[in-house]
């Protein structure tokens, strides 16, 4: 194997730094999939991830003169911690580049173990090719986050602990993935010991730049990544990382933000730890995995990569996992509106616990209730939405619907039937000073902002519903318009959330 990765981990320099990170039973979640569910704690490291493991093993071995000259990252988070951890322990000097939308709690983290903060930039990609700058300014080293062979083989000593740790089979040991270093690093030590194990990475939805890249054969760009799992938002993977997942990863799973929440809910009732989005992805591969394969009382790791929460997460979190774990149906039901009517829909719902109920007059003959229940399983929901449709109550299933979900839930209370012209627009502004300015600045002034809904999700964007009276002659120009501000959107005048509670 190029590399020698065998050796390589074998002989990792990471224990100065990192713990040997337990290897522990979900009970819970094991025995509601019935499977043994085992997580890899590399949330209780001392910088709460697995990062310090590869930038320490990296560092470590650089020759005393080379090391002297110090040592330059870039990271938002977890891979800039473990580099000042390591330059601290080290006794060498270390600058981390973070985009200047880094929140504060993550620079004081780094700036606390002794590291100097250069903020640059509005993503990581303007940080890191500001590093990069640096480092060969000041002939300084870079530490890359993931594509480096030393910084492979400290993240493979995870692996190399598991099967330390556990001597019975192991059916598969899921790894979340951004770059590609952990995994690479895991799956060059398993594999080559265990081949029969299956390695199965994990990444989201809107952040599959591995998943993408090994269905082309070839490593593929993303042009944007979703941030809720900002510890792998990368957008493009590594070479030598790509390389090795090519060779070794048996395949990539997707899951969806819903699916990280309830996630993140799981390990908390089993641990009493709240990981961050990108610690709980390999939780949510396995529940989606075991769902599809239909296995049962088999051995599944999880790494359970990091902690590194945002606290102004929780709520958006907390309100997700119910609708991620199926607890919770959201449904828009179409109630007559004459008296008995709110009665019988109670009546139908039986003992069910209603978490929401959102409800505003519009219309005479008609009610749109906007309404939570909570459930047991998707099962339950189709069944409920079954006997409601059966009972003449008109309903529409809700829970995958993003708009419903991030926006109308927070809105529902009428429509502005005199407003004309109106489309409706979701987007995802950088959660920085400027954004809404920047928008409104070049949004041509025949057009007025008829709806406009914003609420703080903790994440690194700002998930924004905007509506706008746009003339039918005018669409063209306003796609124009949209295409030039280079935000993400979605169009979403024909959601039927938007027709039947603000349209």
């Amino acid at each position: 194997m190029k590399n020698n990765y065998l050796e390589r981990i074998l002989t990792a320099q990471v224990y100065d730094v990192a713990i040997e990170s337990p290897l522990e039973l979900a009970a819970n979640l094991s025995g509601r999939i019935h499977n043994q569910v085992l997580l890899k704690r590399e949330d209780l490291q001392q910088v709460f991830s697995f990062k310090l493991r590869g930038a320490y093993n990296k560092m470590i071995k650089l020759a005393p003169a080379v090391r002297n000259r110090g040592v330059i990252a870039a990271s938002a988070g977890n891979h800039a911690q473990g580099v000042a951890l390591a330059a601290k322990r080290l006794n060498c000097s270390a600058t981390i580049v973070m985009p200047v939308t880094t929140p504060q709690i993550k620079v004081n983290a780094v700036m606390g173990h002794g590291a100097t903060v250069a903020l640059h930039g509005d993503s990581y990609n303007d940080a890191y090719e500001h590093a990069i700058q640096l480092a060969e300014e000041e002939q300084a080293t870079f530490v890359h986050p993931y594509d480096d062979p030393d910084v492979i083989a400290g993240q493979g000593t995870v692996g190399m602990e598991i099967l330390r740790q556990h001597t019975g089979p192991i059916h598969a040991i899921f790894v979340p993935i951004g770059g590609g270093g952990l995994i690479a690093g895991i799956a060059a030590y398993v594999k080559r010991l265990y081949p029969k194990i299956k390695i199965i990475g994990v990444e989201p939805v809107d952040a599959d730049a591995m998943y993408r890249s090994l269905q082309s054969g070839r490593r593929v760009k993303l042009a944007q990544v979703g941030l809720f799992a900002d510890g792998v938002a990368v957008r493009h993977v590594g070479k030598e990382t790509f390389r090795l997942c090519r060779e070794l990863v048996d395949e990539v799973i997707l899951v969806d933000t819903d699916a990280i929440c309830a996630a993140v809910k799981d390990v908390f009732e089993d641990t009493r730890t709240i990981l961050e989005p990108s610690g709980a992805l390999s939780i949510a591969g396995i529940k989606t995995y075991v769902a599809r394969e239909k296995i049962l009382h088999k051995t599944l790791v999880a790494i359970a990569s990091g902690a590194n929460m945002n606290f102004d997460r929780l709520r958006h979190i907390s309100e997700r996992a119910e609708i991620g774990e199926q607890r919770e149906a959201v449904m828009s039901v179409a109630i007559p509106e004459h008296p008995g009517s709110f009665k019988k829909f109670c009546n139908l719902l039986g003992t069910k616990s209603i978490t929401e109920f959102n409800y505003r007059y519009a219309d005479p003959k008609v009610a749109h209730v906007f309404v939570g229940v909570s459930v047991r399983n998707q099962e339950e929901t189709q069944q409920l939405i079954k006997e409601l449709k059966q009972s003449g109550l008109a309903t529409e299933d809700m829970s995958n619907n993003e708009m419903a979900k991030l926006h109308v839930r927070h809105l529902v209370g009428g429509r502005a039937q005199a407003v004309k012209d109106e489309i409706i627009y979701r987007f995802e502004f950088p959660d920085r000073p400027g954004a809404l300015m920047n928008f409104l600045n070049n949004l041509s002034h025949n057009w007025n902002i008829s709806l406009f809904h914003y609420r703080n999700h903790g994440a690194d964007y700002g998930r924004v519903l905007i509506g706008i009276q746009v003339p039918p002659e005018e669409k063209s120009s306003f796609r124009a318009f949209l295409d030039q501000l280079g935000y993400h959107y979605w169009d979403e005048t024909k959601n039927p959330a938007y027709k039947l509670f603000l349209g």
